[in-house]
């Protein structure tokens, strides 16, 4: 797959993610709330490259498909890391694969997961479509409010409570689907 795919969103850049991106990566994960949602335990600069590192082995295998999230805020040139969103689980002849993201605690409240999560979806369903992908999964902690909330700003019904699977799950999820539309 080719890793230089660019996507675009009202005021955002989604691209595959570099090593230029890990001292960004380190901070965003000193949010707490980043923490509390995601499994990952990004600590340093080496913690961040060999996740950048995975998420390029995802892009070469075709499976995993990791963006990093861009914004230029006003009055600056370069722009910021402001989120991610993934696409994994692709595989042809497969209905289905399965959708993630997280913001940055700087870039909450501004719409930045919806919109890029909205640019993730149709670039999925326009490029995996033909191999058979029919519909987006979205899965999140039952008491993540906030990811309810994306998921219906950006078309991914509720479909159903998940139990918990400790110690992996420790709490109930909530499956979230978005179909290919015909």
């Amino acid at each position: 797959m080719n890793t230089t795919v660019t996507l675009h969103a009202p005021g955002l850049l989604l691209r595959p993610w570099c090593a230029d991106d890990t001292a960004a990566l380190v901070e965003a994960y000193r949010d707490p709330a980043l923490r509390r949602w995601t499994s990952a335990r990004l600590e340093d600069e080496a913690d961040a490259l060999r996740w950048v590192r995975e998420q390029e082995r995802g892009w070469a295998a075709g499976e995993r498909f990791g963006f990093a999230v861009l914004s230029t805020p006003p009055g600056r040139d370069a722009p910021e890391l402001v989120g991610n969103v993934v696409l994994k689980g692709v595989a042809a002849g497969r209905p289905s694969a399965e959708v993630g993201y997280w913001t940055a605690a700087r870039a909450r409240g501004r719409g930045v997961a919806p919109r890029a999560l909205g640019a993730l979806t149709t670039w999925a369903f326009d490029t995996f479509r033909a191999d058979g992908l029919e519909r987006l999964e979205l899965l999140h902690q039952s008491d993540n409010e906030a990811s309810c909330a994306v998921a219906r700003k950006s078309g991914y019904a509720f479909a159903r409570t998940l139990p918990a699977a400790p110690p992996d799950y420790p709490l109930d999820g909530h499956l979230h689907l978005r179909r290919a539309t015909p």
